[in-house]
């Protein structure tokens, strides 16, 4: 991987990570409210974006003292019923254990996968083919390798991040890149440039020939 600067630790606790409605100065919203919020940063109610997030705000509100006793004993039953039917239909794994803070915005569909004990901090962004999870193993050090996100990160198109890792406030990690390491606050981590072969030109004439056939 490569980064404008060294890698390192930096990123806040991220920020409106939680069931109740937190935000980045610590102010609370009620679940109605945070799900309006929801419904705008993701472009309207019939966005997979939406549909993904809203059901994880649910799952999880379900899951805390928030809930009233017969939503906990439901909404459990609905959000795991929910986030198979998002993960299957629009191939984005969000479970409802994962942190996630306000407005973030998952701009397209198919392929992510989310680490269930991750924390997604404010207006993170993360695009199509995005793996958040673990490097290796299972049980207790598959839980270990959970990586936080601190607020305003982007997450490009394909990219990786794995391992118990800290990627810092307002970075970006560019398309295709993978994240083994801590990433500073407000750096760029970009995958290696595709490099460009020219054919000898016996294969290239080789082909062209081929072709014409």
């Amino acid at each position: 991987m490569q980064t404008d600067e060294a890698a390192g630790t930096g990123a806040t606790s991220p920020g409106g990570a939680g069931a109740a409605g937190g935000g980045p100065d610590g102010e609370r919203i009620g679940l109605l409210a945070q799900l309006r919020e929801d419904v705008q940063v993701n472009g309207g109610a019939l966005t997979p974006g939406t549909h993904a997030v809203v059901v994880h705000r649910l799952g999880a509100w379900a899951r805390s003292e928030a809930a009233p006793p017969w939503a906990r004993r439901v909404g459990r039953k609905l959000g795991t019923l929910g986030h198979v039917v998002v993960r299957n239909l629009y191939g984005i794994e969000l479970p409802p254990t994962t942190v996630l803070g306000r407005r973030v915005r998952i701009a397209h569909q198919n392929g992510i996968v989310v680490h269930p004990d991750s924390r997604i901090g404010d207006d993170c962004i993360i695009r199509q083919g995005v793996s958040i999870g673990a490097g290796m193993g299972d049980g207790e050090r598959f839980a270990q390798q959970a990586p936080v996100l601190g607020r305003g990160v982007s997450v490009g198109a394909g990219a990786v991040v794995v391992g118990g890792v800290t990627v810092g406030d307002g970075a970006v990690i560019g398309p295709n890149a993978t994240v083994m390491t801590n990433v500073k606050p407000q750096v760029r981590v970009l995958a290696p440039p595709p490099r460009m072969l020219a054919l000898p030109e016996a294969v290239a004439r080789r082909e062209q020939d081929a072709r014409g056939r």
